[in-house]
């Protein structure tokens, strides 16, 4: 561990967290699908080019010659944007991987309570010839973060590979 956060912190405590999972996970060899991602990118950076491209024409040619593009602008950057707010929260739901590996699919979105120092994830999970499954999992940060802040890997990647089985048999070692 060689960065520390806040222990009070929950929201450093679950970023951390998730960023350690998806490292933990693509060092397995699972191979991470990003196209919810790249929906989200989609949107947002069409929303930001709308935007500059608004702002160029107004600042070019003047508020009278661009105020019927830049209502239409406005209107388009509004449904963009409630777009990526339902994708976000419909959609993706805390998502914070998706892949597979030999064949075995995991997709896992995870969250925090307010006040609650726990780490939630709900984790699916699809295998040739089988149904797909979903695993409610929830355990304290302070399983692998020590009481300074500091992330210990190993307690969390056992927590992992002896709770999810897909990660428990492409990680042996834990």
């Amino acid at each position: 561990a060689d960065s520390r956060v806040s222990p009070y912190s929950l929201n450093d405590l679950k970023n951390t967290t998730d960023d350690a999972l998806g490292n933990y996970l693509r060092g397995l060899n699972f191979k991470q699908d990003n196209t919810k991602l790249d929906v989200r990118l989609a949107l947002g950076y069409t929303a930001v080019i709308i935007s500059a491209v608004t702002f160029a024409a107004d600042y070019k040619f003047g508020w009278e010659v661009t105020k019927t593009g830049t209502a239409w602008a406005v209107a388009v950057y509004t449904l963009l944007n409630g777009a990526l707010t339902l994708w976000l929260w419909f959609v993706e739901k805390g998502l914070i991987f998706e892949g597979a590996k030999d064949g075995k699919k995991i997709s896992i979105s995870t969250k925090t309570n307010k006040h609650d120092p726990t780490y939630y994830l709900d984790v699916t999970t699809t295998k040739p010839g089988f149904p797909e499954s979903t695993l409610h999992l929830k355990t304290p940060f302070t399983t692998w973060f020590t009481a300074d802040g500091y992330f210990v890997a190993k307690p969390f990647q056992q927590w992992l590979a002896s709770s999810i089985e897909v990660i428990g048999d492409a990680d042996v070692k834990n």
